[in-house]
C-alpha cells in the first residue's frame, strides 16, 4: 500500500484532486484509513487525494450486531478477522480531521441503472459520480437562485416552468459534449459511447431557499428540495427519451434491466412506460456535484450544490493561484442591496456554521431518491466535534438511505480552503 500511495499521489499532484477508495473489508484498510495522518515532518502520502471507505451492507450489519468482519483479498491464503466496531472507531477517529468519508457501496450498486453490466467500486474526486473503470464525468448544474422570482419579498416564488426548460436544454448539451470530446484513451471513448453517462444537477439551493423565505433543514425547505429534485429528474428523463427517439438509445440499453434497477423502480409509471417503448439516450442522468468553483465563478458565489451557504462572509484560499480572496454570499449581498438589515437577518438566513448535522442530512436524504448517481455532501460540524459526532453523522446517513457523505470540522481540518474566522464588513468591494 505504501508504494501504491507514493505512485498515485505523485500522479495526483500533477492532475489535481483525486479520489482514493478502498473497501472496508480489504486487508490494508487500517493503513488506508490512516494514510493522510503522517507524523510531523514526514512525507504525506495521498495529500492530493480525497479518501473514502467503501462500506458494505455486511459491515453495517456486523457493526449493529457487534460482530467481526472478514478482511479478504485474492493474495491472502488465510482471511483475517477484525471487530467491526474497532475498525469503525478507527475510521471515525480519522474522520474528525476530514478524511476518510464513507460510501455505502452496496446501496450504490443496487440503485445503479447499469447494475446488469457493471460493478461500481469508486467515485470521482468528490463522490457525486460513482464510476466504472475508465468512466468519466460529464457534469452540469442549474443555478436555482436564478429561478427565484421577486426574491426576499412576500411575492417570492420559484419558476418551475423555467426549470423544466433548462433541464431539457442541459441534457441535450451534455449529450453533445460526449460526442464532441476527444478522449485520451480508447477505453474512455468506449465507456462514454456505450453508456453515454451524464450528470445534470443543481447548485444554489441554499441561496434559493433564503430568497424564498425558507429555512434550510426545516420541513418546508426539505419538501421544496425534494420537489426540485423530482422535477429535475422527470424533466431530464423526458429529454433523454426524446433524444433516444431522435438519436437512438445508448448502445448498452436493456429496457428490462434498466427498469429493474433501484432508481428506475421509483420512476412514475408514465416515464417507465415511455422508457420501455422509446428507450433512453443516457444510462445516467443526474448527479449533485459540490460545484464550488462554478458557483463562485458563474453564480457570483451562490451556495454550492445541495449545501447551505458556508458563511455570509469568509476567506477562500486558492492553492492553485497561491492567494486568498475575501467573499460574501450572493444571497446576503442581494438582501443588503435591497435594503436589508445586516444586524437583523430573517429566519431563512442560516449557514453551515449554525445548522445541526441532522438538518443537513435531512436535506440530502430528501434529494437522494431522485438521483441516479450520487450527491456530494459535506456535513459541517461545530468546532471541537469528536469521533462520536462523526459516528452520529455516518450512522444517520446510512439509516436515511444516503449513498455516502463526509464530515468537516472547521477548526481541525488542516489547510482549510474556507475560513470564516474573520467576518467581513457588510459591503465587500471585491465581491
Amino acid at each position: 500500500l505504501d508504494e501504491a500511495c507514493r505512485t498515485i499521489a505523485s500522479s495526483g499532484a500533477r492532475r489535481g484532486a483525486q479520489m482514493a477508495v478502498l473497501r472496508v473489508d480489504h486487508p490494508d484498510i487500517e493503513a488506508f484509513i490512516d494514510a493522510k495522518r503522517a507524523a510531523a515532518g514526514a512525507p504525506r502520502p495521498l495529500s492530493s487525494f480525497n479518501l473514502s471507505v467503501a462500506v458494505s451492507d455486511a459491515f453495517m450489519q456486523q457493526l449493529a450486531e457487534g460482530g467481526d468482519i472478514e478482511l479478504v483479498h485474492d493474495t491472502l491464503r488465510q482471511p483475517q478477522r477484525v471487530a467491526a466496531r474497532r475498525l469503525w472507531a478507527r475510521l471515525l477517529h480519522a474522520s474528525v480531521a476530514g478524511d476518510p468519508g464513507v460510501l455505502f457501496i452496496d446501496r450504490i450498486n443496487r440503485d445503479n441503472p447499469l447494475h446488469n453490466c457493471e460493478r461500481l467500486a469508486a467515485t470521482n474526486p468528490c463522490g457525486e459520480q460513482p464510476l466504472p473503470d475508465y468512466g468519466a464525468c460529464c457534469l452540469g448544474s442549474i443555478d436555482l437562485s436564478r429561478l427565484v422570482v421577486a426574491p426576499f419579498s412576500a411575492q417570492a416564488r420559484f419558476d418551475w416552468r423555467r426549470l423544466h426548460a433548462l433541464a431539457a436544454i442541459a441534457v441535450r448539451l451534455l449529450d453533445n459534449v460526449l460526442g464532441l470530446s476527444r478522449w485520451p484513451l480508447p477505453q474512455q471513448a468506449q465507456q462514454a459511447t456505450a453508456k453515454r453517462r451524464i450528470g445534470l444537477g443543481f447548485t444554489g439551493l441554499g441561496t434559493a431557499l433564503m430568497m424564498l423565505g425558507l429555512r434550510y433543514g426545516d420541513a418546508e425547505a426539505v419538501s421544496f428540495a425534494a420537489s426540485v429534485a423530482r422535477h429535475l429528474r422527470d424533466s431530464a428523463c423526458r429529454a433523454s427519451i426524446a433524444l433516444a427517439q431522435q438519436r437512438g438509445s445508448f448502445p448498452l440499453f436493456d429496457a428490462q434491466a434498466y427498469l429493474d434497477s433501484g432508481f428506475a423502480q421509483r420512476l412514475p409509471a408514465r416515464l417507465r412506460t415511455a422508457i420501455a417503448r422509446h428507450g433512453l439516450r443516457n444510462s445516467h442522468l443526474l448527479s449533485i456535484a459540490p460545484t464550488g468553483s462554478i458557483s463562485l465563478a458563474f453564480g457570483r458565489n451562490v451556495s454550492s450544490g445541495v449545501e447551505p451557504p458556508y458563511a455570509w462572509a469568509y476567506r477562500r484560499r486558492s492553492p492553485a493561484l497561491g492567494c486568498e480572496a475575501q467573499l460574501q454570499d450572493r444571497g446576503y449581498r442581494l438582501y443588503l442591496a435591497q435594503g436589508g438589515d445586516a444586524q437583523r437577518l430573517p429566519p431563512s438566513f442560516v449557514n453551515a456554521q449554525q445548522l445541526s448535522s441532522e438538518a443537513q442530512l435531512r436535506m440530502q436524504a430528501a434529494v437522494q431518491p431522485y438521483i441516479d448517481a450520487a450527491i456530494s455532501k459535506t456535513i459541517t460540524l461545530p468546532p471541537g466535534s469528536d469521533a462520536d459526532s462523526c459516528r452520529r453523522v455516518y450512522e444517520q446517513a446510512w439509516a436515511l438511505g444516503c449513498k455516502g457523505c463526509t464530515t468537516f470540522v472547521p477548526s481541525l481540518a488542516e489547510a482549510a480552503i474556507l475560513n470564516a474566522d474573520s467576518p467581513l464588513p457588510a459591503s465587500c468591494p471585491r465581491c
